[in-house]
């Protein structure tokens, strides 16, 4: 199975998806019958889109260069992952419609998306326990430009789906401290490719959930795997449709 992509982006991400599509087809052509990548093109922001159709488009570049990717999408019909964060397009779901399928993760890993599932048991736990607070922490190379993470909100909305107490999420400090709102701590320093935890703190004990990333190329190989599922479908997704999907079962969040 050959997938065609086009890569939005140059930065970091972006070129690991490129290396990793690269080891795969390597693979694929010592052990015949797995997938095929092949990078149809490598676009930075402000650079034309190169005309003919491909399969899937992955954005791994920056939040104001989104919307117009998203819009050539849809246009185009192509399918579309979205890796950038720090955006905002509170009708995504209603402009992608059928028209299109876009995908939407500011983390393809799939062992964060397991976090997550963690994150949400251990808010209904807290719940029930009825002392302690839960947290999250988050640590990231000195150049990365959003704070807290795309990662970080999503645990903390991980928390609150699960949680009757909190609402919400707050990175403000300890001036605007909240005890109902799931507090993210955050750290910009070296060259961490991506350290998340969820703290569970209570008067007698402390359970926590870590994940490190050792090497981008698990974020490139998840996004891989999310283009290859995305391929025929249509509508708007999240990294636990494909879980769900590769587990037995699909859930659309549209």
């Amino acid at each position: 199975m050959n997938i065609s992509i086009g890569i939005f982006g140059a930065g970091k991400l972006a070129n690991a998806i490129a290396e990793e599509a690269r080891a795969v087809n390597a693979k694929a052509a010592a052990t015949p019958g797995g997938p095929q990548f092949l990078i149809a093109w490598m676009v930075d922001k402000g650079d034309p889109i190169p005309a003919g159709a491909i399969d899937v488009a992955i954005d791994a570049s920056v939040p104001d260069a989104v919307e117009s990717h998203l819009a050539w999408a849809i246009e185009t019909s192509t399918a579309l992952l979205i890796a950038a964060t720090g955006w905002d397009i509170p009708d995504i779901g209603a402009r992608v419609g059928t028209r299109t399928a876009v995908l939407v993760s500011p983390n393809f890993s799939f062992t964060v998306t397991f976090m997550r599932r963690i994150a949400a048991q251990l808010a209904r736990f807290a719940d029930w326990y009825g002392e302690g607070d839960l947290a999250v922490f988050e640590q990231h190379h000195s150049t990365k430009k959003d704070a807290p993470s795309g990662t970080a909100k999503a645990l903390a909305q991980a928390i609150e789906s699960g949680s009757k107490r909190y609402t919400g999420w707050n990175a403000s400090g300890w001036d605007a401290w909240d005890p109902g709102k799931v507090p993210i701590a955050s750290l910009r320093a070296g060259s961490e490719a991506g350290v998340h935890e969820v703290v569970f703190d209570a008067p007698h004990e402390q359970f926590s959930i870590v994940h490190r990333a050792r090497d981008r190329r698990v974020f490139a190989s998840g996004a891989l795997k999310a283009a290859q599922w995305i391929v025929g479908r249509k509508g708007l997704f999240g990294m636990d449709d494909v879980l769900e999907s590769m587990l037995g079962g699909q859930s659309a969040i549209s």
